[in-house]
Parts: C-alpha cells; structure tokens; sequence
C-alpha cells in the first residue's frame, strides 16, 4: 500500500515537473521578450542592446535546452521509471537543477514565491522519485 502511494506520488511529481519543462521551456524559447517582462519581471528596454542580444539567445538557448529534457522525460518515462541508466540520468539532471537553484538562493538573494514553489515542487519531485524507483536502480 505504501509503495503504490509513493509510486502515485512520485508519478504526479514526475508528470507534472515534465509538462511543465515542456511548456515553459516551448514558451521561453518562442515567446522570450514577453517571458522577460512577465515571467522575469526585466523591462528588456533598459538593457544595453548587445547585452541584450546576448541575454536573449542564452535565455532561448536554456528553454530550448529545458523543452528537450521535458519531451526526453515524457518519452522515456517508463523506462525512467523501470532502468537504471535512465533513472540516473533523469534524477543526476533534476537535482543538478536544484542544485542550481539552491546554490542561487545563496549566491543570489530571495526570489518570488513562483521560483520558491518550483524550488520545493523539484525537491519533493527529486525526493519522491528517488525513493519510489530504487527497484529500477537495483535492477
């Protein structure tokens, strides 16, 4: 009973974290000048026009990355869910989102409370999923 409530927990957490990646990750890569002001809360008119070229095409550089490793989620999740290699590198690649997170709460100041609850939405996901396919890592 335990395990089958972790595994629907670790599935809600998984399937949620990867529509997401999807979505924002389409939407900031193609929409990137309305995601500034939006998302990020940056008036791109008061940025220098070379750095702003520069923020722009590593900001859709990122989402393109992140779009990507939502549809490899989605894709392989079975096998995410049931082999060791792709646990692994689903889970080495969330936490090293978190990581990187993290190491900006330290290095960077308090974000909003969007960036707070994706923070402990990919925590809890890391968490979750770790414990709810350990059969897939002793495999």
């Amino acid at each position: 009973m335990a395990d089958a409530l972790l595994r629907r927990a670790a599935l809600v957490l998984f399937f949620g974290y990867a529509v997401t990646l999807v979505l924002a990750g389409a939407w900031g890569a193609v929409a990137t000048r309305l995601d500034f002001p939006l998302v990020i809360g940056l008036d791109l008119s008061e940025v220098p026009p070379d750095a702003e070229a520069d923020l722009l095409n590593h900001y859709r550089f990122l989402r393109a990355v992140e779009l990507c490793f939502g549809i490899f989620s989605l894709v392989w999740w079975r096998r995410i869910f049931g082999e060791r290699t792709p646990n692994l590198i689903f889970l080495a690649t969330m936490a090293a989102g978190v990581s990187a997170r993290l190491l900006g709460l330290a290095l960077d100041g308090t974000p909003g409370l969007l960036v707070f609850s994706v923070i402990a939405w990919e925590i809890a996901g890391v968490i979750v999923i770790f414990l709810a396919t350990r059969p897939a890592r002793a495999a």
